[in-house]
């Protein structure tokens, strides 16, 4: 395999460059730039050298070997002083090195997971960590990277593989009497993987959207004070504001992060009968966000509730502009702040209750698999009831169940998604 090497940190001015090299010249590289080699795992600062013998820099080498390595492979890692001068001039050299070249889009964590360093959806908990904006981000990201998903995997594995193995008893020994009913044990052990995986997608949908982010759509009439509130939850002038009815045309989106849940606020245009095209082209795009929005948020004024849309479970619904007129019920002014704070703990607080049922898995791909292995084990548990003369069949389903399983951590059948899943990470990682 060939000797690859990227700036793993980010471009510009820093105080720390790290240059990344992986592959079997890495420790022949370090020796080349240095004069030597570090111990394994043990930091020391070198002079680089270019080929001629000029100095490059000074800076922290780190050395670990196959085996005990991010990719699997000997890694040298070149912690450099982070001027891009610098950056330009060690990645030059190394360029010029025979059997070296620069590493494409996510090539390490690829080679980590060839060499088995890392699973498939540890590998998407990684991007998912560096793509990590709040609290409740990082925390799901890191348990997906810490192999969570993994270790549920091996052991409804090893349960269906238990399962399968009473049957497969029953198979050979069919022309003979098996002394004890192996049809309890099994389905026992199914209906244990059934139930988990069933709480895993009926959580799916929360776990992607901790993932990509909540939406809360903010509805209402004309100058029911929309685009204010929006200003205000974003503390700045994130859309005008007008006693013009109509100034909002299309949807604005602000995001924030409410208690570490990632969420996105949409302000659409007021809900009304209108002749003007480009305005009722807004409101049809308002209708379908919010429509699709997580929370819906209904600013009401005296005129009371639009028709377009009806509220729905937790939808909030809250009279607008407090300050200049009576109001009952919960209510708000986002001109001066009245109520404001109140909102947005109920809104966290909604949207924190729901994120509290979120499964382990977290993409569509891996609600996929679990749903194939639920709907395989099934028909596993019909086959089993239904007597001896079906035991194959239902042996049979469960391997279907254990290679959907098996394709949720990368192990068969997903070569077609790799280029497609390492196409986002950054070419250092």
């Amino acid at each position: 395999m060939d000797t690859i090497y990227a700036l793993a940190t980010a471009r510009g001015k820093a105080g720390v460059a790290v240059v990344r090299i992986s592959g079997p010249l890495s420790f022949l590289v370090v020796r080349q730039l240095t004069g030597g080699l570090p111990a394994p795992r043990q930091a020391s600062l070198r002079i680089l050298r270019d080929p001629a013998g000029e100095p490059l820099d000074q800076a922290l080498v780190l050395c670990f070997a196959a085996g005990a390595s991010f990719t699997g492979e000997d890694v040298a890692e070149l912690h450099l002083h982070g001027s891009t001068a610098v950056v330009s001039a060690v990645l030059r050299v190394l360029s010029e090195i025979d059997g070296l070249r620069s590493a494409e889009a996510g090539e390490f964590t690829r080679r980590a997971l060839e060499n088995g360093c890392l699973d498939l959806t540890q590998v998407e908990g990684l991007a998912d960590l560096i793509d990590a904006e709040t609290e409740a981000q990082r925390k799901q990201a890191h348990r997906v990277l810490s192999g969570a998903i993994g270790q549920k995997v091996e052991s409804w594995r090893a349960d269906l593989i238990r399962a399968a193995a009473l049957l497969e008893v029953t198979i050979d020994f069919a022309d003979e009497e098996v002394p004890v009913d192996v049809s309890p044990e099994v389905l026992d052990l199914l209906a244990g993987v059934m139930r988990d995986l069933e709480r895993e997608v009926r959580g799916a949908a929360i776990a992607e959207r901790l993932r990509d982010g909540f939406e809360v759509a903010i509805i209402g009439r004309p100058n029911a004070g929309k685009s204010t509130l929006l200003n205000a939850f974003a503390g700045r002038d994130a859309a005008i504001t007008s006693d013009i009815a109509g100034t909002t045309r299309d949807v604005i989106e602000v995001r924030m992060a409410l208690n570490g849940l990632p969420v996105t606020f949409l302000d659409t245009a007021g809900l009304r009968d209108t002749g003007d095209t480009i305005e009722k082209l807004g409101i049809e795009r308002a209708i379908a966000r919010a429509k699709n929005a997580d929370l819906r948020l209904f600013l009401v004024l005296e005129d009371g509730l639009t028709a377009d849309i009806e509220p729905i479970d937790d939808d909030l619904v809250i009279q607008a502009k407090c300050d200049v007129r009576e109001t009952t019920g919960p209510a708000i002014s986002a001109k001066t702040g009245d109520g404001i704070e109140a909102l947005i703990v109920k809104i966290t607080d909604i949207l924190s209750a729901r994120a509290s049922g979120a499964a382990t898995v977290t993409r569509e791909r891996h609600r996929v698999a679990c749903v194939s292995a639920l709907k395989a084990l099934e028909i596993a548990v019909t086959e089993v009831k239904l007597g001896a003369d079906r035991i194959e069949l239902a042996a049979d389903e469960m391997r279907t169940a254990i290679r959907a399983l098996e394709s949720l951590v990368g192990r068969i059948g997903v070569e077609t998604l790799l280029d497609e899943i390492f196409s986002s990470f950054c070419i250092g990682k």
